[in-house]
């Protein structure tokens, strides 16, 4: 208040380094009384840093809702300001599971599945992450396209079963629009990805889905099981074994997946490809 006050301060200036005024900092930080101060001075509300990024932005992601409320109350404010990556406030709180934020943000209307430089909606990093409830907002919100590709051709579908989780996957299963076999630019699907990570509960949710096929191959010739087997995941392989998959197949390189579980001295593995 003081400084305020002080002749020949400028309560909107930028840092050096990340070109942030005093308002982005006191969004980040959730000063509420401060920010009100700042606001009842006139600053900029939706002054951009050096990412392009907004207060509004910032309070998204941090998960300060107070803030988020002032602002989005503040004449001026673009809800939907994209940064220097296209992304907006929408997609850092639903990328951080703020379930109450992205309420307040799909309130003011904001495009709900917007996509950033690298063709990823606040749907895909909400899946990536494990935010069921936010998942579960954004899906059932108009415009939505649960089954988008980024793009590298992953779906919010491929995002979770990589990161195991279960929830997520049961949901956007049930889900109109999604492809529970899609493949990515590499060839690879949901269930490639979770055998590579050895997500047990999400393999199972995959190959007990019509449509799934459990020997398919990535662009290199890979299956499900030279992933699960390459990094020694034995409860997978055994998963996809029971499938009656081929169990000796090839890839590009004419490598199996007893070659992969060998060079990497997963004796468990080894004995269980060589018994089958």
């Amino acid at each position: 208040m003081l400084l305020l006050a002080t002749e020949g301060v400028e309560a909107d200036s930028k840092d050096i380094n990340y070109g942030r005024t005093p308002l982005s900092w006191a969004a980040i930080y959730g000063h509420e009384a401060i920010f009100k101060l700042l606001l009842d001075k006139g600053v900029k509300a939706d002054s951009k840093d050096n990412n392009g990024r907004t207060p509004l932005s910032y309070a998204a992601e941090h998960r300060r809702k107070a803030v988020v409320k002032l602002l989005l109350a503040a004449e001026s404010i673009e809800a939907d300001s994209k940064d220097n990556n296209s992304r907006t406030p929408l997609s850092y709180a639903a990328a951080n599971g703020h379930e109450a934020i992205v309420k307040l943000l799909l309130d003011e209307e904001v495009e709900a599945d917007s996509k950033d430089n690298i063709g990823r909606t606040p749907l895909s990093y909400a899946a990536e992450n494990g935010h069921k409830a936010v998942v579960k907002l954004l899906l059932a919100t108009e415009g939505v396209e649960a089954g988008s590709k980024d793009n590298n051709g992953p779906t919010p579908l491929s995002w979770a079963a990589e990161k195991g989780h279960k929830a997520v996957v049961k949901l956007l299963l049930a889900t109109e629009g999604v492809e529970a076999d899609s493949e990515d630019s590499y060839g690879r699907t949901p269930l490639s990805w979770a055998a590579e990570n050895g997500h047990e509960a999400v393999i199972k949710l995959l190959l007990a889905t019509e449509g799934v096929e459990a020997d398919s191959k990535g662009n290199d010739g890979r299956t499900p099981l030279s992933r699960a087997a390459e990094y020694g995941h034995e409860a997978a392989v055994k998963l996809l074994l029971a499938e009656g998959i081929e169990a000796d197949s090839k890839d590009n390189n004419d490598r199996t997946p007893l070659s992969w579980a060998a060079e990497n001295g997963h004796e468990a593995v080894v004995k269980m490809l060589k018994v089958w």
